[in-house]
């Protein structure tokens, strides 16, 4: 499997819309996140009748013999709900045993910085058994996954008086499944699905907002898949004799390409987004702005001409958003310029021939 490339875009696959500029939280267009690869609990996708996901399958061609085996890795983002409260009575230490007791509330300013009430995530993978396309045939392959709940505190002091006020990130328990089968279409050729099915319980889902489902979901859900001693067939351009049987390949929810160098066919990465085979990442690129359709030099323009109080509010709302600020307020002028244009395949023009030139 390449993960040296996989990695790579599958990192922008799974923090595409993390936050949209003007990475800040008063944004309309963050008020709504994690649009992409979301499959949310079964039970809350009935209550509203299919128009939220709860499966994704993925379904791809691959050469194959009795030698082959496959890698397959299923990643997403686990989203954490993050609030902030206030002491009812600030403490110098804190006492053992019980914490004390502290109210929500929706913004709190400590030291001079803003804390309010947020989404964070954290990545997730879950890696499965290598299998063998043929050993899959009418034996599929079943693993459910379990990620426990979890609570955390982060305890703020009032510079060096007393601690004030608390961070809580709490994490709901995820539970799903996933289903690896396989079918031989001729000796040496195989379909190969990948169903991932979100079985997390959710009480009360005909009553339940998007918002709180989706703690209990998994958002920019992907599949990287890897083959040894194999091949994968590519779905957007299959050898001709293979194109029908490539157009019957069934993906819900998800796009299978080829990543990798030019010609590589021994990974797949199936995304929530539509990509072309052998996706990559401009090396231009200085770091991550969790929005694919826009252009790096747009995006970190836009981010300079933000107000103080905007790259504030910017800064202290999320880690990663920090993290970008400063990496875009302190790249050089020669980093900027890279950025404003780059053509590429270029190759000369053939002069035409005499031939040509006369008709």
């Amino acid at each position: 499997m390449n993960l040296a490339t996989v990695d790579k875009i599958a990192k922008a696959v799974l923090y595409e819309g993390y936050m949209l500029y003007p990475y800040r939280p008063s944004s309309v267009k963050n008020q709504q996140r994690w649009n992409f690869g979301v499959l949310v609990p079964q039970s809350y996708s009935e209550a509203q009748k299919g128009t939220e996901a709860w499966t994704m399958q993925t379904e791809c061609l691959v050469e194959a013999n009795s030698s082959t085996e496959l890698e397959i890795r299923v990643r997403f983002l686990q989203l954490v709900a993050r609030s902030v409260g206030e002491f009812n009575n600030p403490v110098s230490e804190l006492p053992s045993g019980e914490a004390p007791e502290f109210h929500l509330v929706p913004r709190l300013e400590v030291v001079g910085r803003v804390y309010q009430p947020w989404q964070e995530a954290v990545e997730r993978e879950v890696i499965l058994p290598i299998c063998s396309p043929e050993a899959l045939v009418g034996s599929p392959l079943l693993q459910s996954f379990t990620f426990p709940e979890g609570k955390e505190f982060e305890y703020l002091r009032d510079r060096e008086g007393p601690i004030a006020a608390v961070i809580i990130r709490e994490r709901r328990m995820l539970q799903a499944m996933l289903e690896v089968r396989s079918e031989r279409l001729s000796d040496d050729l195989f379909k190969v699905s990948v169903r991932i099915r979100n079985r997390t319980p959710f009480a009360a889902a005909h009553q339940a907002t998007r918002e709180d489902a989706l703690l209990s979901s998994l958002a920019s859900t992907h599949t990287v898949l890897g083959v040894q001693n194999g091949k994968f067939i590519s779905l957007l351009a299959p050898p001709e004799q293979l194109s029908e049987l490539a157009a019957s390949c069934k993906n819900e929810g998800t796009w299978p390409v080829l990543v990798g160098e030019e010609g590589q066919c021994d990974t797949v990465l199936s995304s929530p987004i539509i990509l072309y085979d052998y996706p990559q990442i401009a090396p231009e690129s200085a770091g991550d702005l969790f929005d694919g359709t826009e252009i790096d030099e747009i995006l970190s323009l836009r981010i300079m001409t933000l107000t103080d109080e905007e790259k504030r509010e910017m800064s202290q709302s999320d880690e990663r958003a920090r993290q970008m600020l400063e990496r875009t307020e302190t790249m050089p002028v020669e980093q900027l310029m890279k950025l404003h244009g780059v053509l590429r395949n270029l190759r000369p023009v053939e002069p035409p021939s005499h031939q040509e030139e006369t008709q």
